[in-house]
């Protein structure tokens, strides 16, 4: 009895801290009600499980496990810039699927025959959901990282679907054939193999525009497949674990879509489309600025907006936004933040990086809310986004973002779009952005380029 209320003050905890972690004013403590939540759990389940033959060796391997974890994740989470937190948040993601499939594996290996259709069938969909969340996310760690990966060929899309379909005949064969037909450990070890190689080639051909919608999956899968571990070993945390994880992950996988203009079935079936890049350069009629320039600009607008997206975030710029927003507020100009949902490399990136520089959250528009009074703005400031606010997404249905709900910052009185260099955005398709009269470009660091603006601002 004891014990199950300690289980529902963790869970309770682990709720609770995610509610708290939906308010920026709030998510630090939600942080540390979930962490707190988490290590009354670890306890727990360790004294429960726990006996007077436990011997002292398996007390010190768990207690020292559970430190050098600890450690680990401290110290990547206070060595790992805010560019590469999608990175980090995939190697995570990760670890979890790989746990699931090592449990599954050790459930069999290690303790025995599994007795039962329902034991069998909850493992094997841990080893599909855990495989594929690993080497997906391994994959997604590498497309993030820049890191040198085989050209996506259409024959991976047609392998990852022969291995899809194999581990679904597989699961089939297993709930038809009588118990014994093939020997359990054998059968869970070739699926989940197929589910690793799976992963593979499930996220190879996806193109870094799907990226934010690829990751918020495989954290679904995750969940799930913590899920499935939690039902193997009558784990009440897991259980609640795996399924706040997969239901979050789910509905945030369906908001990614939305965002980007897919169904959720495609995204299922793996279903995304690549990014093209041109074979063809198109010249562009590129209208320079400089930040004086902008600067006085600004300086007699009453309507701003600044749209950020990933340069913002290499640049480490955010809190030379938080500056600009308070000089232009002394000079009577209001200054709103347009967040597109899958601007940055994950879901949240630009709210996450805003939020860190007090920026108040007031200021912060989801893009539905000012796309149809853009031109109202006076000025727009897009800073390192790239795709997000490409016309080509609504007039040219040759270009591989065809479709994707955009910022429509191409409405505005003027446009000023931060770059160091003509470089297209992730998704390799060319800006026609810049081909619009009211469009110029203020090349330089992001960072410096607002210092230098600030400045004059304060000159004015």
């Amino acid at each position: 009895m004891t014990m199950s209320l300690v289980y529902l003050a963790s869970a309770v905890g682990l709720v609770q801290g995610l509610k708290y972690m939906g308010d920026p004013t709030r998510a630090k403590l939600g942080n540390t009600v979930a962490g707190v939540s988490v290590v009354v759990a670890l306890i727990a389940v360790a004294w429960a499980n726990g006996n007077a033959g436990t011997s002292a060796l398996s007390i010190v391997l768990l207690v020292g496990t559970i430190l050098i974890g600890a450690v680990i994740g401290k110290v990547w989470s206070d060595r790992v810039a805010m560019t590469a937190m999608p990175q980090l948040v995939s190697i995570f993601n990760a670890l979890g699927g790989a746990c699931a499939v090592v449990l599954g594996l050790n459930a069999v290996y290690g303790e025995g025959v599994v007795n039962g259709k329902f034991p069998g069938v909850v493992l094997i969909l841990g080893g599909i959901f855990g495989g594929t969340a690993f080497t997906g996310s391994m994959v997604a760690f590498m497309k993030l990282d820049g890191r040198k990966l085989p050209r996506p060929v259409k024959a991976y899309k047609h392998i990852a679907q022969a291995l899809l379909l194999t581990m679904s005949t597989i699961t089939v064969g297993y709930l038809i054939l009588a118990t014994g037909t093939i020997p359990f450990p054998t059968l869970l070890l070739v699926i989940s193999i197929t589910a690793l190689l799976y992963g593979v080639f499930f996220t190879l051909p996806i193109g870094g525009a799907d990226m934010p919608v690829l990751i918020s999956l495989l954290n679904a899968l995750t969940g799930v497949a913590t899920l499935m571990a939690g039902l193997l070993f009558h784990d009440p945390v897991m259980l609640i674990g795996g399924i706040l994880v997969g239901a979050t992950g789910l509905l945030l996988t369906t908001q990614m879509c939305t965002a980007m203009n897919r169904s959720l079935s495609h995204v299922l079936a793996g279903s995304f489309r690549s990014s093209r890049i041109p074979t063809n350069e198109v010249e562009q009629d590129i209208r320079s600025i400089t930040a004086v320039e902008t600067a006085s600009l600004l300086a007699f607008s009453k309507q701003v907006a600044v749209v950020p997206g990933y340069g913002m975030a290499v640049a480490q710029a955010q809190r030379e936004c938080f500056a600009l927003q308070e000089q232009l507020r002394q000079n009577g100009v209001d200054l709103h933040f347009i967040i597109h949902p899958v601007a940055g490399r994950m879901p949240g990136h630009m709210n996450v990086l805003l939020a860190e520089a007090n920026i108040p959250y007031a200021s912060v528009i989801d893009m539905n809310a000012v796309n149809g009074k853009m031109e109202y703005y006076d000025a727009v400031l897009v800073i390192g986004a790239n795709d997000v606010v490409n016309p080509s997404a609504e007039n040219d249905p040759t270009s591989s973002i065809y479709g994707m709900p955009i910022i429509r910052a191409y409405k505005a009185k003027q446009v000023i779009v931060m770059k160091r260099g003509m470089a297209k955005g992730y998704s390799g398709v060319t800006n026609t952005l810049f081909d619009r009269q009211n469009c110029k470009v203020l090349f330089g660091d992001a960072k410096e380029s607002l210092e230098q603006i600030i400045t004059e601002l304060k000159r004015i």
